[in-house]
């Protein structure tokens, strides 16, 4: 009896550990221009010669608050996201879906959520990205990660780098 109980007691224990409170996660503002939020980053981005990383989802989304976490809380991969990216988060929920935008950037909600845009410092949508492929077991994969910001950086789009 006692193995049940302290087994019990140890999932409990990991279950909480591992748990998000997603009643403090408040990334997203369903009541927010986002047309305006991505010109606004689009401007930003092309000033600073970076591009615009676009991560589509909703505070209701676990994975997309466990990849804020994990991007933000890896000071590696942080760097590598400020030093390349304008980021911007673009609300989808019951409350508002931001139909214009997802059919402008060609239904980005199809890979379910999140789901990560790349954008050019024309505003120009240059990448879709499904986070599925970035997933490891309840997390991210730091390579691939970091993979995934290294291989659609303004550098690795400059033809000046291959010649």
């Amino acid at each position: 009896m006692k193995k049940v109980f302290l087994l019990a007691y140890v999932i409990a224990f990991a279950t909480a550990c591992f748990a998000q409170d997603m009643t403090k996660f408040k990334l997203y503002n369903p009541e927010e221009n986002a047309k305006q939020g991505i010109a606004d980053a689009v401007q930003v981005a092309k000033k600073s010669g970076k591009h615009v990383f676009i991560q589509v989802g909703g505070n209701w989304c676990i994975w997309c608050a466990r990849f804020n976490e994990f991007t933000t809380n890896d000071k590696s991969i942080d760097s590598l996201v400020n030093e390349n990216y304008i980021v911007y988060h673009l609300n989808y929920s019951k409350e508002n879906e931001n139909k214009e935008i997802m059919e402008k950037y060609k239904f980005p909600q199809r890979f379910g959520f999140p789901v990560f845009l790349i954008l050019n410092g024309e505003g120009n949508l240059i990448h879709t990205q499904s986070s599925w492929y970035l997933e490891a077991g309840k997390s991210y994969d730091k390579e691939k990660v970091m993979t995934f910001f290294g291989d659609w950086s303004p550098k690795a789009l400059d033809p000046k780098s291959y010649k």
